[in-house]
């Protein structure tokens, strides 16, 4: 489809069973990594770094507690954001777990920019030679783009899908929206359980 054309229509799935990512990956005990074995990315663009501590008690505003530093946060349904720009923007996409899970990924369907989007939404899709799933928006806000590399190499998120595989940018519309997702700690217990 040309970028013209995907430009002006709306956002609407193509895919055929709307159920959310988390559902797609459900794996059998047979394939469950055994405990204390799974390695998450090495790259150092994944690191989970916590908040800087506020110095003045008076300091309560959110957008301050999170300025200049990289937030990495979780959802149980498997997709990850990533804030950065002093708490402005976030890029989200779909953890390891998922990505292998999901198996090879044979299409990706991004977002149009401009898009509202609201916690717990569809902001995209993926598409794999075992499932389609949903990509769901962890936090609400609007699209600033998405990536377009995966329009011609949707494997990259299997490649690399806590780095160059994220599927959206987004501009952040409360940051504090974030607080009630998952840190890296917490999510891993739910993959282990």
């Amino acid at each position: 489809m040309s970028s013209v054309a995907r430009a002006i229509r709306p956002f609407t799935s193509r895919v055929l069973s709307q159920k959310p990512l988390a559902s797609a990956c459900q794996v059998s005990p047979a394939f469950r990594f055994p405990r204390g074995t799974r390695s998450f990315s090495q790259s150092p663009l994944c690191e989970c770094h916590e908040p800087p501590m506020l110095l003045n008690a008076a300091q309560d505003d959110v957008q301050d507690k999170w300025t200049g530093t990289q937030l990495k946060k979780y959802t149980e349904s498997h997709e990850w954001i990533e804030l950065a720009d002093g708490g402005k923007t976030a890029k989200i996409g779909i953890t390891e777990y998922a990505a292998h899970s999901l198996g090879d990924v044979v299409f990706v369907e991004l977002p149009e920019v401009d898009l509202e989007v609201v916690a717990g939404e569809p902001v995209g899709a993926v598409e794999s030679v075992k499932s389609a799933s949903d990509v769901l928006s962890p936090v609400a806000g609007k699209v600033i783009k998405g990536n377009s590399i995966l329009d011609d190499k949707a494997k990259t998120i299997n490649e690399s899908p806590e780095g160059e595989g994220w599927i959206a940018e987004i501009e952040v519309a409360d940051v504090a929206e974030l607080d009630a997702l998952l840190d890296e700690a917490a999510y891993k217990e739910t993959i282990d359980a």
